[in-house]
């Protein structure tokens, strides 16, 4: 998600108006409207500050990288949506046969 995205969503979860937005930060409506579409991006103070103006926190932490999953996903890009669909339906009734078990070995 990129800022435009997140500051938009902030916004539209505090049920803020650009304009009530804008006099919360004291910046302009214009300015708001630019970093929700993305023509300019706000630097990552502004943006905890905007978000931070709609009642909510963004949160960072540093992680290692994991591409383990890409593999997975290069395999279901090979299938068509219809076998996508399949092999979905497939994997859920497996999921739930499994809680199916493991609740009657516990009874």
């Amino acid at each position: 998600m990129i800022s435009a995205d997140l500051l938009k969503e902030a916004r539209l979860r505090a049920g803020l108006t650009q304009a009530e937005l804008a006099r919360r930060v004291k910046r302009s409506q214009s300015q708001i409207a630019r970093w929700e579409r993305g023509d300019v991006k706000p630097s990552l103070e502004t943006l905890r500050e905007l978000i931070r103006a709609c009642g909510l926190e963004l949160g960072f932490e540093l992680a290692n990288y994991d591409d383990s999953y890409l593999p997975l996903i290069h395999q279901q890009f090979r299938l068509s949506p219809a076998e996508r669909v399949r092999h979905m339906q497939h994997v859920a009734a497996q999921m739930i046969d499994l809680r199916r078990r493991a609740r009657a070995s516990l009874a």
